[in-house]
């Protein structure tokens, strides 16, 4: 078939969708569908339990839901007391992937062996850079990501088994490579779709993930101490957050019908790239920036809500009426992930010369609430979601856009990894939810009665 015969089917059969492939909203109401696995209050349908993590943003008094300050709990312990109990002291994300992995807080010897492991199952397999990466490149870093944890199969002795030695084995190997995949994944696509030099340097077996990641990324491999510790932080404050998220949903999904710890992860990877999931953080940097460029003086605040007001009405940016980054499908007056982040990264924005930006970013945060009620005329709460100054930080880091929803994967195999473990432990039910077909039955129709799918 030619390429224009080709185009032409594609547009019949794209025609023939859109004219007949709308299902009538009111029937989600009739037959009480909840979409998005949403109840009516917004709240998400109950459909598993976890010991993983677990994210609270409201109270019930009397019957009503009364929002509170959000909190997050990691295997029952609160995030912010594990951040406290390692900020400044140590880098966090391996203890943090070790408590989501066995349910425990590891001894200073458990952390020790556990970092080990992670050093000695860091490098790929020989071949695999050049061979699945290199010679394979991707516009898109997360794709990249999905075909390589798939590749990771082939080079595995014992891949399908699901005996609990052998996934707990093969997750700690995956969270272990996640920033080499994405490292290397990247200059992949720098080199190739960019054109600009290749760079390709060795995990060091003495640096962490976030200081690996720093090294991996940078033409000189070369970090501050505040850079790798505030990069940690991200880790640790993405690396979980409950079972309802929908890439820790797919994880057990996927999970629950047996398949293979690659194919699991790699459908996970494929929920976190859609940006109402993942790539929101990418959404609220370039909405800033394009802030920064219309808003003249920064310190300004009627420019500033002058200029969100234009956003809600759909008058600038993208003209989607959405202030990217603030608000969140769980959370009401505030995301513990932003308070932590705000509060550690302020050093710095000092350290990098961008204090003024930041600024900026804490006026936006202040001020789009109060916009959002002005123009909105409702009382929902709204907050500032973690996606909002991930992007921020990441730039402060210097690292690429392209890269903001890889590191967030490269957080999330922890907590992947959990919830995973917990589907092969206590799951024990393939899911299969329901679908009600509304298309009317209809009999067969030869060829003489049939009508071009154009002729609508």
């Amino acid at each position: 078939m030619s390429e224009n015969n080709d185009n032409v089917m594609v547009r019949k059969i794209s025609n023939a969708v859109a004219n007949r492939g709308r299902i009538d909203p009111a029937l989600y109401g009739k037959y009480n569908v909840k979409r998005g696995l949403r109840n009516n209050d917004g709240t998400g349908v109950l459909v598993g339990l976890t010991e993983v993590g677990e994210v609270m943003s409201y109270i019930v008094d009397d019957a009503e839901r009364v929002p509170v300050e959000g909190k997050l709990f990691y295997r029952g312990y609160e995030v912010s007391d594990l951040v406290k109990g390692f900020y400044g002291k140590r880098f966090g994300f391996e203890e943090v992937s070790f408590l989501l992995l066995t349910g425990e807080l590891p001894t200073e010897a458990e952390l020790a062996e556990y970092k080990a492991l992670l050093a000695e199952k860091r490098p790929l397999p020989w071949g695999f850079t050049e061979d699945m990466i290199l010679k394979a490149p991707s516009p898109d870093v997360m794709n990249k990501l999905a075909r390589s944890v798939l590749a990771l199969y082939s080079y595995d002795e014992n891949p399908d088994s699901t005996d609990l030695n052998n996934v707990i084995r093969q997750c700690i190997e995956l969270i272990a490579r996640f920033p080499v995949l994405i490292a290397y994944g990247y200059m992949a696509r720098r080199h190739y779709v960019e054109h600009q030099s290749l760079f390709i340097h060795e995990p060091k077996p003495e640096y962490t993930t976030a200081e690996n990641f720093l090294h991996l990324i940078r033409p000189d491999g070369q970090f501050t101490e505040l850079e790798a510790r505030v990069l940690d932080l991200a880790l640790c404050l993405h690396a979980e957050h409950g079972g309802g998220n929908n890439s820790s949903f797919v994880t057990h999904t996927v999970a629950s019908t047996g398949s293979d710890t690659y194919s699991v992860i790699a459908a996970a990877v494929g929920s976190l790239k859609g940006p109402q999931h993942g790539g929101a953080s990418n959404k609220a940097f370039a909405m800033m920036k394009d802030l920064q460029e219309n808003v003249s003086d920064w310190t300004d605040d009627q420019q500033i809500k002058a200029y969100l007001t234009k956003i809600l009405k759909k008058e600038a940016y993208d003209k989607s009426g959405l202030i990217y980054g603030i608000g969140h499908a769980v959370y009401t007056l505030s995301d513990p992930r932003t308070k932590l982040l705000t509060k550690y990264a302020h050093d710095l924005s000092v350290e990098c010369g961008k204090e003024d930006l930041y600024n900026l970013y804490l006026s936006v945060e202040r001020l789009a609430p109060e916009v959002f009620h002005e123009v909105k005329k409702n009382d929902k709460i709204v907050c500032a979601n973690v996606d909002f100054f991930a992007g921020l930080i990441y730039s402060m880091l210097g690292i690429p856009t392209e890269l903001f929803t890889p590191i967030f994967a490269c957080a999330r195999i922890a907590g992947w990894s959990a919830h995973r473990i917990e589907e092969l432990v206590s799951g024990g039910r393939i899911m299969r939810p329901a679908f009600k077909s509304v298309k009317k039955r209809r009999p067969y129709d030869d060829f003489d009665s049939r009508k071009d799918i154009l002729d609508i």
